[in-house]
């Protein structure tokens, strides 16, 4: 199909694309890479007057180092977190989940933020930030906030952004000494969105798990912290019964999983225990200790 007739602007500044989308009242859309909007208008189920390119406003694509934060521009493309050894080093969780999404070409155009205001429920930016605690930095009319990630992403496809408002920079905190990471997913080929996934975040103390974090994804219509199934390895011993343990309480804090012609519910809400089990035992190997 081609898009329903659309208006295009390219500003060169965050307040020309604010004025261009007072103008629509809403019915204007961010264009910050194209990836997953451009299929959306090409089945119309996007019909926007206007398209926001943010691609010409300077200052959107940078990856920097402050105050022990990890900023990235809302325009930075996925291939240069790829390719960018502070990213690799510093957040290596959030490395690997750009090297889990779609292929080359797409992540030489996908942005971060255009993946993040995206908020589909099987995509890995969206899980790696609700693991990492992330911030979102958005600006409108208004002036600017912080929305916290388990804040930002409201359900299918729906964000906390105000009309009007623009997300301009994610910021990821730095990996503490002595934690483990892991992203794992199932897909039916390596690319194509997770039918199931877990992001896994564990610190280790005298032989005991002191703390973890567990986000599931594409099992229901945001990322979901599966705080329950944390619960029960806190205080445990780093082992195959802990682990066990919590994929039991992360099957059942999936209570809707989605159900579609790629996995049932019930398959998806074994993959959420079978990724869980596999996350935390990567996890503590990567954090030094015993899986």
């Amino acid at each position: 199909m081609k898009p329903a007739a659309f208006e295009y602007a390219a500003p060169s500044s965050i307040a020309e694309a604010l004025a261009l989308l007072r103008t629509q009242d809403g019915d204007a859309k961010i264009l910050a890479g194209g990836q997953s909007l451009m299929p959306l208008l090409a089945m119309r189920l996007a019909r926007p007057s206007l398209l926001v390119d943010l691609g010409r406003i300077a200052g959107l694509d940078s990856i920097r180092e402050e105050s022990g934060v990890i900023a990235i521009g809302a325009m930075t493309t996925k291939s240069a977190i790829e390719h960018s050894d502070l990213v690799r080093t510093r957040q290596p969780l959030f490395h690997a989940a750009t090297r889990l999404i779609a292929h080359p070409q797409i992540r030489n155009r996908g942005t971060v933020g255009g993946s993040m205001a995206q908020a589909d429920p099987a995509a890995e930016y969206p899980a790696a930030a609700l693991a990492l605690d992330a911030k979102m930095r958005v600006v409108g009319d208004a002036g600017e906030r912080i929305i916290d990630a388990a804040d930002f992403f409201v359900s299918t496809l729906t964000t906390a952004l105000e009309p009007g408002e623009i997300l301009i920079e994610v910021r990821l905190p730095m990996l503490a000494p002595g934690t483990g990471w892991s992203i794992l997913e199932v897909s039916r080929r390596h690319g194509d969105f997770a039918m199931a996934g877990a992001a896994a975040m564990v610190a280790l103390d005298a032989g005991r798990v002191r703390s973890a974090r567990i986000v599931l994804f594409g099992v229901g219509p945001v990322p979901l912290r599966a705080r329950a199934a944390e619960d029960a390895v806190a205080g445990k011993p780093p082992a195959a019964a802990t682990w066990a343990s919590a994929a039991a309480h992360a099957r059942d804090a999936v209570e809707e999983p989605l159900s579609d012609s790629h996995a049932s519910a019930a398959y998806r809400r074994h993959l959420a225990g079978v990724l869980v089990e596999r996350a935390l035992a990567e996890a503590v190997t990567r954090a030094g200790g015993t899986a």
